[in-house]
This record gives structure tokens, C-alpha cells and sequence, in this order.
């Protein structure tokens, strides 16, 4: 049995359950209680030595990192959501890569700073917001010209590339960040957010606030 490790709270443990739900590959989430450190247990640290989640129990074989696992989950179902193509994976990759590096990486800072830091009883750093803002500005315009040109990131058909992308931009209402400008992600997003495989996940990354942590 297939199962995942996460937290509703957690974008790359979203992407990988997006990845399995749209795979439709049977699996149990287990929600781990991160505030009560179930992560550092050692049952756990057995499942995923460096404590962190995402990570994943296939039959007793365990998988950390986000990515990794995405891919391994692809390449288990033999979907073309991770082609096997060698220039067509390369093109996956690139927009793959892209959406962590440069887009995720960014938005994590302004919603960490605006969203986690005060809950947690720390002082946000408006030096980090300003920073990820900053580089958003000038990566998000790259993301609409590519999705004015073709329907997802990749070409024609949907692929891990925009299901990277997705998990990363679930959290940007609650961190006030303004999309409206960037009319062809606008629309790419309103799809994808529409599909069985994200409503599976939540309706919106804001319900998990609702939740306490752990349930």
C-alpha cells in the first residue's frame, strides 16, 4: 500500500497528492502533527531520515523530497505526465525546474513571512517579502507569455511541470499576492483548481487553516 506523509499546510506535500490523485494511484495520507513534532519521531525518521515532510512508504520502499517522489509516482503509473521522451522530459524539467526555483522558492518567502511568522509569534522580515516580490515581478510575466502560447507549461497537454506550478501558487491569496495582472496564469490556474484531482486535495489551500493541526 501506497502511503503519503504530510501536512495540509504543506505545498510540496499538496503536489504530491495532486500527482497521485490525478495518477489515480490509491494511497493513504497520513497527516503527521508537526507543532507536536511527530516528525522528528523515530518511527518516522525511519520512513525519512531528515525529518521533513513530504515523504512516501511504497510497500516499504520510502522516498523523501517532493520532486522525487512526483516523478517516481509518474513513472510508476507509466503516465505522460512525466514523459519518458528524452527531449520531451528535458522540456518538463525545464519548466519543472523553473516553477521550484523560481517562482515556489519566491512565493514561500512572502508566505512564510506574512502568513506563518506572525502565527508562530515572530517578527516577519519585510527585507524577505520585498525580495520574493521582487524577483515574482519579473518571473511571473515569463509564466503568462508561456501560457499565452500554449494551453499548460509544457506545450499541449498538462504535466508534472504545471502540477509544480500549482502547488507552489495555492498559497497566494492568503499571502496577498496580487495575480490579476497575469491574465493567461489567471485562467490556467481557474482550470486546474476546477479538476478532480485538486478538489480531491481541498477546494482551496485556505482550508486548511481551518483545520487544527494534525486532524
Amino acid at each position: 500500500m501506497l502511503t503519503i506523509y504530510g501536512s495540509d499546510l504543506s505545498s510540496p506535500a499538496n503536489k504530491v497528492r495532486f500527482t497521485a490523485n490525478y495518477l489515480g494511484l490509491p494511497y493513504e495520507y497520513r497527516r503527521l502533527n508537526l507543532r507536536e513534532g511527530e516528525h522528528k519521531q523515530e518511527w518516522f525518521l525511519k520512513v525519512n531520515p531528515v525529518g521533513k515532510i513530504p515523504a512516501m512508504d511504497d510497500a516499504g520502499f520510502h522516498l523523501f523530497e517532493s520532486g522525487a517522489i512526483c516523478k517516481y509516482l509518474c513513472d510508476k503509473a507509466g503516465s505522460t505526465l512525466y514523459p519518458k521522451e528524452l527531449q520531451q522530459r528535458a522540456i518538463v524539467d525545464q519548466w519543472l525546474d523553473f516553477a521550484t526555483l523560481h517562482i515556489t522558492v519566491n512565493v514561500s518567502k512572502v508566505v512564510y513571512n506574512r502568513l506563518f511568522a506572525p502565527r508562530m509569534g515572530q517578527t516577519p522580515s519585510q527585507e524577505s517579502i520585498a525580495d520574493g516580490l521582487k524577483f515574482l515581478e519579473q518571473q511571473f510575466p515569463v509564466i503568462d507569455k508561456q501560457l499565452g502560447m500554449h494551453p499548460y507549461l509544457a506545450g499541449n497537454q498538462i504535466t508534472l511541470a504545471d502540477i509544480t506550478l500549482l502547488a507552489g501558487l495555492d498559497p497566494v491569496e492568503l499571502a496577498q499576492i496580487d495575480l490579476s495582472k497575469y491574465t493567461n496564469l489567471v485562467v490556467w490556474r481557474k482550470k486546474l483548481q476546477a479538476q478532480a484531482f485538486y478538489t480531491k486535495c481541498h477546494e482551496s489551500y485556505g482550508e486548511s487553516l481551518k483545520a487544527p493541526a494534525g486532524k
